[in-house]
């Protein structure tokens, strides 16, 4: 059984050991590949591997149509294509956050950090949210028994300024563009935009850095105007993790995902993520009393997929 989470810019795949865990996880570049059908057969044959009969792919997509293009990636497939060129009995394809969600009720103790106060409540909805090279959304409810993830494109809704700063931020981006998701901003493919806002906003000189660069300076704390962007960032994602605990009544923890967080280390717990978090007015004690958790664990998205695939009936 083959486990896969693929999004943006890397590629995740593991093979399902006896007890149904992903085991031999290797990490491939979307970019490499024309296909995911090319990189699976790439990633079985560096194992020399069998072609499994049966795979759960996880894809930062929609994906409820027949063809499938990835949101912030070069991959446009067919789900029919990689049942017959695999040659698998069973195809189970899911979004990345739903994966995400599935895998949160089962991450131990120590692939959590905790940021800020509140305990979970037992059994009650989480939300999960994620600033990779996009930013996903979803959540997860327990129903009867069993883990239920939510399926939805939570990080386009709109992004709405917390403050005067933000706003003169959000006006800038507005005269680029006719819609400002909160994925725009606060994801790996928004964070130079949002440096070159936010350097407009405080007049400074904007160097052309990279996401991975921002992040790298401003944690090292050798540039201003990067610890700056790094500050905005943790704030907004903060206001709009608190919208999602809300939306979500999540009092079972709002869980934190992708690939930029867990990099910023103490600068994230240190930032005002969690004070914009409970900056809810007469819901600020109720948000105050729910939990915020990095997920720490890198590929949680695969246990997500196994447990789909176990529960599709596919795994043993």
């Amino acid at each position: 059984m083959l486990v896969a989470d693929v999004g943006g810019t890397r590629a995740r795949f593991a093979l399902l050991d006896e007890s149904g865990s992903p085991a031999q996880v290797r990490i491939l570049a979307v970019a490499d590949f024309a296909s995911p059908v090319e990189a699976i057969r790439a990633y079985l044959s560096e194992l020399d591997a069998a072609p499994p009969r049966a795979a759960a792919i996880a894809l930062a997509a929609p994906v409820h149509d027949e063809v499938i293009r990835l949101t912030n990636g070069a991959w446009t497939f067919a789900r029919a294509e990689i049942s017959e060129q695999l040659g698998l009995q069973r195809l189970l394809l899911l979004n990345d956050f739903t994966a995400l969600a599935l895998a949160v009720p089962h991450l131990a103790d120590d692939e959590l950090y905790q940021v800020g106060t509140g305990l979970p409540v037992a059994s009650a909805t989480k939300g999960v949210i994620g600033p990779g090279t996009g930013l996903g959304v979803s959540g997860v409810l327990f129903d009867r028994g069993r883990w239920l993830a939510l399926t939805g494109e939570g990080g386009h809704c709109s992004l709405a300024p917390a403050d005067e700063r933000e706003s003169a931020i959000l006006a800038h981006a507005w005269r680029e563009f006719d819609h400002v998701s909160a994925e725009r901003l606060l994801s790996g493919s928004g964070l130079p935009l949002l440096h070159r806002l936010v350097a407009a906003v405080d007049g400074r000189r904007c160097e052309p850095w990279t996401t991975a660069e921002i992040v790298a300076r401003a944690v090292a704390g050798t540039d201003v105007q990067c610890r700056a962007v790094i500050e905005s960032f943790c704030a907004m994602l903060g206001t709009v993790a608190g919208n999602l605990a809300l939306t979500l009544g999540a009092r079972g923890g709002v869980y934190i995902g992708g690939g930029i967080i867990p990099r910023l280390g103490e600068l994230f717990e240190r930032s005002a993520f969690r004070a914009r978090f409970e900056a809810k007015g007469r819901f600020a004690s109720y948000l105050a009393t729910i939990p915020t958790y990095v997920m720490l664990s890198p590929t949680p998205a695969l246990l997500g997929a196994a447990h789909a695939l176990a529960e599709s009936g596919d795994c043993p």
